[in-house]
């Protein structure tokens, strides 16, 4: 995590959403961290089983789960607004990291995630 923390620190340890994400979790102790990572994770398993339903990225339920992970992130961690939902959306997809962990609930679970979080979006 530390390795993940200096990274973070790097590319957004300026903006806003790095100051507020830095006061919402300074009290968190570890059995909250992993409470609270367990829940975003419960996110992305309720998005594995849309998909495994037959559910399109476009559809009622995928686009009411991008709101259930943008609000989510926003009470654990920061303020998600749109813009910051699309970038996080991108990455699911492209770094190999989120991908296969987002991709443990099924195959193509981080794809499906960013295309229906593209769609909400728009």
């Amino acid at each position: 995590m530390t390795n993940y923390d200096k990274e973070v620190n790097r590319h957004w340890g300026e903006t806003d959403a790095y100051k507020e994400y830095e006061q919402k979790t300074a009290n968190y102790t570890n059995v909250k961290w992993q409470e609270v990572n367990n829940g975003l994770m419960t996110v992305f398993a309720k998005f594995a089983e849309c998909k495994q339903n037959g559910n399109t990225a476009d559809s009622n339920d995928a686009q009411a789960l991008v709101k259930e992970l943008q609000n989510y992130i926003t009470e654990n961690y920061y303020t998600c607004t749109k813009q910051i939902l699309v970038s996080h959306g991108q990455m699911y997809a492209a770094d190999e990291r989120f991908k296969n962990n987002i991709d443990k609930n099924g195959n193509g679970t981080a794809e499906f995630v960013s295309q229906a979080i593209e769609i909400y979006c728009k």
